[in-house]
């Protein structure tokens, strides 16, 4: 390879680093540093986005809609300009084949590098999947690409600091324990459904031409950035009203009478699954119903399905993975939030 050739690569590389800890820094570390001194003198960080401190979620309406989806809007649109940012950035500036290189592979340490890349992110599901879409169409391996994308919520250190700080760190250490074969287990289990000879080319396009000078990388970011916005954020934010309109529908009257009954943590489960919520959000969203007298086990059910999918980010990557894949892994989380109120429950923990 030319020297120059190289040596343009590797600015490029340091230009996206500079804006993934830039703007990491920004958007998440500094803030959630902050947060983190507030959780723990206070035992709290915040409302709960679902409902407040009501019982239940307001009835199905257009206010309902806009309401939440205003006040999920106003808690996550930098993270969501970051990750656009970062998964144009990635096809502009990250040559392919260094991408392939790092997590193309289809072995389980490409999964792992997907996973422990995911850690200092700290991103909700939706504004992880701009990223993770970059990441696919250079060449990452489905599981490498699915271990990123749930490593973001569900590792999430400032997320499981929250957690011991405001629910009790036993709530943290089921977190973990369920949250790190969540991670890697539904990695390698992309890997194993997409087939190991599959090439990727066969589920994506082929990846953008390389730039070769300054502006060529301007305009082809420029470019992506603009195509990926267009692309996911009209149907995300038609989805995020659909669920804030009809959240009360999936989140019912929350009080003593949701016990630890199977079909409520089953049930329960299911809708954390589909809902949308921003980073750290099911924190206070547990705790407020705790406070209602809402079962442990619904409650942890919740705790492991609100953060890594929802209906929006599934929607979001469906042309980025397989729809068995997808629809896999949603039944997959359902599972874990399923186990995870079996093991509350029979732990009697509060």
């Amino acid at each position: 390879m030319p020297a120059a050739s190289q040596t343009s690569r590797t600015a490029r590389f340091f230009v996206f680093l500079l804006l993934a800890v830039a703007g990491l820094f920004y958007v998440k570390w500094h803030p959630y540093y902050g947060r983190a001194f507030t959780a723990a003198a206070q035992h709290s960080i915040g409302h709960s986005i679902l409902m407040g401190d009501a019982a239940s979620a307001p009835a199905p309406s257009w206010s309902a809609a806009l309401g939440y989806a205003l006040a999920y809007g106003k808690a996550i649109w930098q993270a969501m300009v970051l990750g656009l940012l970062l998964g144009s950035g990635v096809q502009a500036l990250l040559p392919a084949n260094w991408v392939a290189r790092a997590l193309g592979g289809r072995g389980f340490g490409s999964v792992l590098a997907g996973g422990l890349l995911a850690v200092p992110g700290m991103m909700c599901t939706c504004c992880a999947a701009p990223v993770v879409v970059g990441l696919r169409r250079h060449q990452a391996a489905p599981g490498a690409s699915i271990a990123f994308w749930l490593g973001n919520t569900v590792l999430n250190p400032a997320t499981l600091v929250f957690t011991g700080f405001v629910l009790g760190w036993h709530w943290t250490l089921l977190r973990l324990a369920l949250g790190i074969p969540m991670v890697f287990g539904l990695g390698h289990l992309a890997n194993r459904l997409t087939g190991p000879g599959q090439p990727v080319a066969l589920v994506l396009p082929a990846s953008e031409p390389e730039p070769r000078s300054f502006v060529e990388v301007i305009t082809l970011w420029a470019r992506i950035f603009v195509r990926m916005t267009v692309r996911l954020i009209p149907e995300y934010i038609i989805i995020v009203l659909l669920l804030g309109a009809t959240r009360a529908w999936m989140f019912p009257h929350i009080g003593p009478e949701i016990g630890d009954q199977w079909f409520w943590i089953v049930g329960l489960a299911v809708a954390g699954m589909l809902f949308v919520i921003p980073t750290a959000g099911e924190v206070p969203i547990v705790q407020a119903m705790l406070a209602l007298g809402l079962g442990v086990g619904p409650a942890a059910a919740l705790l492991m399905t609100l953060p890594p999918v929802s209906l929006p980010s599934l929607t979001m990557l469906g042309r980025s993975f397989p729809l068995r894949l997808l629809v896999t892994i949603a039944l997959s989380v359902v599972a874990f939030g399923v186990l995870a109120g079996a093991i509350a429950s029979a732990l009697g923990m509060r």
